[in-house]
């Protein structure tokens, strides 16, 4: 003899059809992160990168203006873009490059998006006493294609640009590493020159 199991009485549930879109939410995430991932790359390849410097004057964290042109008229100019307050190793860059990009014939120029009065007080910190250029809203930055590498998508990274007298730009890197070495910075840079 067989056995039914009947429902219990008033149950009036019927089985739910099965959704074909019940994969979706599981599919979603991993398709997002591909995305995300890919679009982070091709973000830090040398295709969007610039052949002529774009011209500029911000305001130092200092108060004084500083105008890409009137840095030029006294040589090459290497822009360093920096993710700025937060990063120790952004700040301590500085010191490192001053004197050696100068021996060079070269300004160093430090470009940060943070407010004035913050950066200020890290400069003051390092005892960084040139102009660091503030860049608010990253527009600077970003016209020059140093906003989004390493999945920093409101600031640059850690970044440089060699401009030279002409306007040309001849030499841009991106590090994933917050401070390089001088020697191993302007090594990299001679040996892109060929010097």
């Amino acid at each position: 003899m067989t056995k039914t199991i009947q429902p219990p009485r008033g149950s009036s549930r019927k089985p739910r059809p099965r959704s074909p879109w019940r994969w979706v939410g599981f599919a979603a995430a991993p398709l997002a992160l591909a995305v995300l991932v890919a679009v982070s790359v091709l973000s830090e390849t040398d295709d969007a990168e610039i052949d002529q410097a774009i011209p500029f004057e911000l305001s130092a964290a200092d108060g004084r203006m500083v105008s890409l042109d009137k840095t030029l008229a006294q040589g090459d100019a290497l822009l360093y873009f920096s993710m700025g307050v937060g990063c120790d190793g952004c700040f301590a860059q500085i010191p490192e490059l001053e004197t050696a990009v100068a021996e060079r014939g070269m300004s160093l120029v430090p470009i940060m998006v943070d407010p004035a009065p913050l950066v200020a007080a890290e400069a003051a910190r390092f005892g960084i006493e040139g102009p660091i250029l503030i860049d608010p809203g990253a527009g600077v930055s970003a016209a020059y294609g140093m906003v989004g590498i390493y999945g920093h998508g409101d600031r640059p990274s850690h970044s440089f640009a060699l401009v030279r007298q002409s306007g040309e730009i001849a030499w841009v890197r991106h590090y994933a590493e917050m401070f390089v070495p001088a020697e191993s910075l302007l090594g990299e840079l001679d040996a892109a020159l060929g010097t």
